[in-house]
């Protein structure tokens, strides 16, 4: 099946590519760019969501963002469903406003919680009072915005431990740390109803996958740093043992 249909619309903070209102804190001469033009997103949006599928849009700068919102409000104004379940991929740098109309639109945040580790330059890039926005976590939750977690490998580490350690334990804006349980829900029950497939996949119940793992530590009974250290002991898949692991 086709589980979604991706679209770019800006490129990256490392890059200073992501598009931005405001300039670049490191290079005020630039502000990102864009990849569509919001006359030529519109119709792209539109086409996509009509035939039936599911939207997820790349967007990582605050600009970007904005108008993938104003594609999206537009689509379900003029062609409504209420169970469309489209996503922002990264949805990097938020503020309050496009919290509360991603939350309107019921869009889903796809974010990659390990960023937060390897985006250290986050504050020299686009200044302090941004960086408060970017990656705010546990603001998205708090504020009823379903969030899922990914890696972005190969950019970044397949493993969503690491992702659920970056989530937990952030040094920076420790004020936007989610607890164990929220995200675990990032990389389960959540990223199941965000691929439709909340019947079968996201928590161990009948009549589902029987798809686990066993871990070597109980991540809500250690400190969150040690949760980078945690080793999947098991892995089952289909109710079949795939691997063990030795020593």
């Amino acid at each position: 099946r086709i589980g979604s249909v991706k679209i770019f619309s800006d490129g990256s903070l490392g890059a200073r590519t992501a598009a931005l209102f405001q300039p670049y804190h490191d290079e005020p001469t630039r502000k990102g760019m864009i990849l569509y033009t919001q006359e030529k997103l519109n119709p792209l949006v539109m086409k996509a969501h009509k035939a039936g599928f599911q939207l997820a849009i790349h967007a990582i700068g605050d600009r970007a963002i904005d108008m993938v919102l104003t594609a999206l409000e537009k689509v379900l104004k003029e062609a409504p469903k209420k169970n469309h379940r489209h996503r922002i991929e990264h949805a990097s740098v938020l503020n309050k406003r496009l919290i509360q109309r991603m939350k309107k639109l019921k869009v889903i945040a796809s974010v990659q919680p390990h960023f937060v580790v390897s985006d250290f330059w986050v504050t020299n890039r686009v200044g302090p009072s941004r960086a408060r926005w970017v990656y705010p976590f546990k603001t998205l939750i708090q504020e009823g915005v379903l969030t899922i977690g990914g890696s972005d490998c190969p950019v970044e580490p397949i493993d969503p431990l690491l992702g659920v350690w970056a989530a937990v334990a952030r040094e920076a804006f420790p004020e936007e740390r989610i607890t164990v349980d929220d995200a675990l829900r990032l990389y389960t029950v959540n990223a199941a109803y965000a691929s439709f497939e909340e019947d079968i996949k996201g928590s161990i119940d009948v009549g589902k996958l029987a798809d686990l793992v066993v871990l070597s530590r109980e991540p809500h009974e250690i400190s969150p740093n040690e949760i980078r250290d945690v080793k999947v002991e098991m892995t089952i898949v289909g109710g079949k043992v795939v691997y063990v692991r030795s020593g």
